[in-house]
């Protein structure tokens, strides 16, 4: 079971997510997040954990050369797209994968459009671009989950992991604000703890 933290914004929390077992951490680069993290201070984030777990860079609609400026500025393992991306444009961007909203069928079916490795599927959020604590219909995306590494993401928390984890068996789980503090990028340790703890369980069982 892959396990993603998002939204880590400090040094401090980044170290504590590492501490809680995470897999990856997601650093957001999209302006109007609130879990903005500025380009010049992710990379010190990023090198106090570098090479102990996967660096993801959340990003919108940025032009191919900067992507590839970001990716080389922080030092990103992979990129998660958030924007009107298509899926040839995903097709030319290396380890990158699409986040895609699901509130029905028919999103599941252009979730099926985009190529990649990876594929992280959230609740349909307009223009928050995730992270809103909101979960969706999990039944929906149970047979995508047979055919493609899938990240399931979207209100996860400590309490209901485990039951997402066997209801869809997805490649791995992507937490934000189910492991907040109260406020937006404030990480609180004790429950990164009990989330990955619980994940991990789930997908043993």
């Amino acid at each position: 079971m892959w396990i993603k933290v998002c939204g880590i914004t400090s040094t401090r929390d980044a170290l504590a997510a590492l501490e809680a077992g995470a897999d990856a951490l997601g650093l957001n680069f999209i302006p109007t997040s609130k879990r903005y993290l500025p380009p010049e201070r992710a990379r010190a984030v990023a090198d106090a954990v570098r090479g102990k777990l996967e660096l993801v860079g959340v990003v919108a609609d940025l032009a191919p050369s900067e992507l590839e400026a970001l990716r080389a500025s922080v030092g990103l393992d992979w990129l998660q797209f958030h924007g009107s991306e298509s899926p040839e444009a995903l097709a030319q961007v290396p380890r990158s994968y699409k986040a895609v909203g699901i509130d029905g069928p028919e999103d599941v079916e252009l979730a099926v459009a985009y190529p990649g490795v990876r594929l992280l599927v959230d609740k349909k959020a307009g223009p928050a671009r995730g992270g809103t604590g909101q979960a969706f219909d999990w039944s929906l995306v149970r047979e995508l989950s047979r055919e493609r590494p899938l990240i399931l993401a979207g209100g996860l928390n400590p309490d209901n992991v485990a039951a997402a984890i066997r209801e869809v068996s997805p490649f791995g789980v992507d937490v934000a604000s189910g492991v907040e503090l109260g406020t937006p990028g404030l990480k609180d340790p004790a429950k990164m703890a009990e989330f990955v703890a619980r994940a991990r369980g789930a997908a043993t069982t």
